[in-house]
């Protein structure tokens, strides 16, 4: 499921956020990327507001990539769950394309509030239980 956050790591940190990533566990490194998207998100909401279209157009072009990265974190054999945020990556992804090119607040918020409410779900899974996970998978992977 992680073998791929490294992507959406690099893709964080090429918006200017560098420290913590090379010690982060999996775990960190998907909440990091779910903070760098909703941050890039209000700032271009707020460069919408302002009229400011170069700055709304960069903000909300980091945030397509950084939900890039979520979709490539998934894990392809992870089932209904993956086959599900898969699709409402590629869904929020597009509204904030037509939330670009229609300078709409409202699209922007609508996948604000997606990419806070899968945060939320993510951030409630303990950092010791995904831990648990992972040495259990390495365990039956070992014998």
């Amino acid at each position: 499921m992680y073998a791929n956050a490294a992507f959406g790591a690099q893709q964080y940190a090429s918006v200017g956020v560098r420290a913590g990533i090379e010690d982060a566990s999996p775990h960190r490194l998907i909440q990091m990327l779910f903070e760098g998207g909703l941050q890039r998100l209000a700032t271009a909401k707020g460069a919408m507001q302002r009229e400011d279209r170069a700055v709304k157009g960069e903000q909300i072009g980091k945030a397509i990539g950084i939900i890039g990265g979520l979709r490539e974190s998934l894990n392809p054999d992870g089932g209904e769950l993956s086959e599900n945020l898969e699709s409402l990556y590629a869904y929020m992804q597009r509204r904030l394309l037509e939330a670009n090119i229609e300078s709409s607040i409202e699209k922007l918020e609508e996948v604000s509030t997606l990419l806070r409410d899968i945060k939320e779900a993510w951030d409630g899974i303990a950092p010791e239980q995904v831990r648990q996970k992972a040495e259990s998978n390495d365990t039956r992977q070992s014998a």
